[in-house]
Formats: C-alpha cells, structure tokens, sequence
C-alpha cells in the first residue's frame, strides 16, 4: 500500500481499506505499526490487552467505551497523525454513547494504553506518550510486560512508574480500582 504513494492527506489514509498489516499515519506516510515480524504483538502483548480489555470494560460500563486498536484522529507536529493504539478508553462526555459510525476515533480519547512488543524501546514508546499528551490525551499508560510495570504520563506532572499492588486509581477514571498485579495476573503472565 504505501510503496503506491508516498504522501496520504487525512481524507486519502482513512479511505485506505482494512488489511492484514496495520498502518499509522506519521507525517504524511502510511508507516506500518509493527515495522518487522520481531514487533508482532506475542502471547504477553496480547493477553495484556486481553486482560485490560476486561478489567476497564467491566469499570467503564454506562462511562465510556474501551476499544482495542482503534484509530485516532490527532495532530503531532502541527500535522494530521493517526496513531493506533492497543487500547483506547473514551468517555461518553467526549464521545456520546449514540456514536456508531465506522470511522477512525474523532477526538482525543482520555486514555490511550500502549503496550512494549518486542522490537519497540521504553525510549520509543515515551516519545509516543509525550506526543499523545501534546495531542490532548489525558493519560497515557506504557506497559512493559517483562518488568511487569505499567508507567502513567500525565499532561502537566513527570510520569510515575505502577507495579505490583500499586494502585493505578486516579482522578480521571473515576472508581477505577485496579493493580498492575491484577493485569498481570487476569493475563497469566
């Protein structure tokens, strides 16, 4: 797909089709999220976002919606960029429950999870966060499934660094009451 052109508008990426490799748009390319087999997403990715797909759909229920890869229409560098995310949760409030549209996430989501493949740095992924924050998400979280860690970045504080029985409760996401050993151990890792 992107060896056909090297240059998509907004309009041209989201009318791209659905396929078997998926594409984020980054200054204007079509760059694959996964740049080799080595960044697939293996069993420890995948049931992380297995895990955290239960857990925060069961506390987001009548709040908002947690979707699993979903595209997200935001701007980096004063440009269009369509990341997508393993993981996005988004409140009513920003998005109404009566939205059905099969379109990429309009507005920016208050969280957006992403979780280290093999392949991807903690250096990357930071630079990932910092950008999601300088595009209006509220939280982002990083998770690392060999440390076992999940590290909040926050919009206007440095990061804090959650492991074990650490709480993940904040203001944001109200009433949400878990751990990362509670992620952990709902994905048999």
């Amino acid at each position: 797909m992107a060896h056909l052109k090297t240059q998509f508008t907004l309009e041209e990426f989201l009318a791209l089709p659905e396929g078997d490799v998926v594409y984020e748009l980054i200054d204007g390319k079509a760059v694959p999220k996964f740049k080799n087999d080595r960044m697939a997403p293996k069993f420890f990715h995948s049931s992380t976002a297995g895990a955290l797909f239960i857990l925060l759909s069961a506390w987001a229920e009548g709040k908002g919606r947690v979707v699993i890869e979903w595209a997200i229409q935001l701007t980096r560098n004063h440009q269009d960029w369509v990341p997508v995310a393993d993981l996005t949760y988004i409140s009513y409030n920003r998005l109404p429950a009566d939205w059905s549209e099969d379109e990429a996430c309009p507005v920016a989501p208050e969280l957006v999870v992403e979780i280290i493949s093999p392949g991807q740095t903690f250096g990357e992924m930071t630079e990932k966060a910092t950008d999601y924050l300088k595009a209006k998400v509220q939280r982002v979280w990083i998770i690392d499934t060999k440390a076992k860690t999940i590290t909040v970045f926050y919009p206007d504080t440095l990061p804090k660094t959650k492991r074990g029985n650490d709480s993940l409760e904040d203001s944001l996401l109200q009433e949400l009451q878990i751990t990362p050993a509670q992620i952990f151990q709902q994905a048999q890792i």
